[in-house]
C-alpha cells in the first residue's frame, strides 16, 4: 500500500455568503462565489502549498461547490503533477435550498443549544450526517492507497465542518471532542503528515471554543 506522506486540508477563500448571509436567499449554497478577498487568501495558501508539495504528484479532491472550484484553481498547482477529483461527499453541509436568513439565524441558536453534531437542519443535514458520508469517502481514500503508483500527496479542498470531521474520523475523536473544537478560517490548511512510526499527526491542532464535555470515560 503506497501511503501518501501528506494528507492536506484547506477550506475554501472567503466567499460572498460569508459576508452576506442574505445571499442564500437569492443564490443557491452551492453557487457561491469567493470574494476578492477569498482569491487573495487562497493565492496566498496556494504559495504555502507549491513550497510543500514542491515537484511531488498530487492527488486532488475538490468539492463541487463554485468557492472549492475557484479555490483550487488560485493555488495555480502544477497541473502536469496534479490529479483532479471532484467529490461530492466533500460538499458544506446541507442547510436545506433558498435558505431565510431569519430562520438559518434562529436554527443555528437552536443547534449550539442542541449540538453541533447532532442537531439537524430543516430539509437539511445534521453534523452526523456529514460525518457519514466523509467516512464513506475515508473508505473510498484507502483504497486508492493500494495503487503502487499512489501520488505522494493527497489534497481535499472542502469546508470547515467538513475538515473536521475528516479529522474526527480519522484519529478517532470523539462527539465531546468534536463539539468543542472551531472551524478553521477561510483558507486555512491543516496537514496530516506520516511519521517514521508509519502513523499520521495533526501539523497543528484546531481551536477550541469550549472544552470537551463528555458524558463517560471515552472523552
Amino acid at each position: 500500500m503506497a501511503r501518501p506522506r501528506r494528507i492536506v486540508l484547506v477550506r475554501h477563500g472567503e466567499s460572498t455568503g460569508n459576508v452576506d448571509d442574505t445571499v442564500y436567499e437569492r443564490e443557491p449554497d452551492h453557487a457561491l462565489a469567493l470574494t476578492g478577498r477569498g482569491r487573495q487568501q487562497a493565492e496566498e495558501t496556494g504559495k504555502h502549498l507549491r513550497e510543500v508539495f514542491g515537484r511531488e504528484r498530487v492527488s486532488v479532491y475538490v468539492s463541487p461547490y463554485r468557492r472549492t472550484h475557484e479555490t483550487l484553481r488560485a493555488f495555480q498547482l502544477d497541473p502536469e503533477r496534479i490529479r483532479v477529483r471532484e467529490e461530492p461527499r466533500l460538499r458544506e453541509q446541507d442547510w436545506g435550498n433558498w435558505q431565510d436568513s431569519e430562520d438559518v439565524r434562529l436554527q443555528k441558536t437552536y443547534r449550539d443549544a442542541y449540538g453541533h453534531f447532532f442537531y439537524r437542519f430543516a430539509q437539511g443535514e445534521s453534523g452526523a450526517d456529514v460525518y457519514d458520508r466523509v467516512g464513506g469517502f475515508l473508505e473510498s481514500l484507502f483504497r486508492s492507497f493500494e495503487a503502487p503508483d499512489h501520488p505522494p500527496n493527497v489534497l481535499l479542498v472542502t469546508h470547515g465542518l467538513a475538515m473536521r470531521l475528516f479529522c474526527m474520523r480519522w484519529f478517532h475523536w470523539t462527539v465531546a471532542e468534536f463539539e468543542s473544537l472551531a472551524n478553521p478560517g477561510n483558507a486555512e490548511m491543516r496537514m496530516l503528515v506520516l511519521g517514521d512510526d508509519d502513523r499520521y499527526t495533526l501539523d497543528r491542532p484546531f481551536n477550541r471554543w469550549r472544552d470537551p464535555e463528555p458524558y463517560d470515560i471515552t472523552g
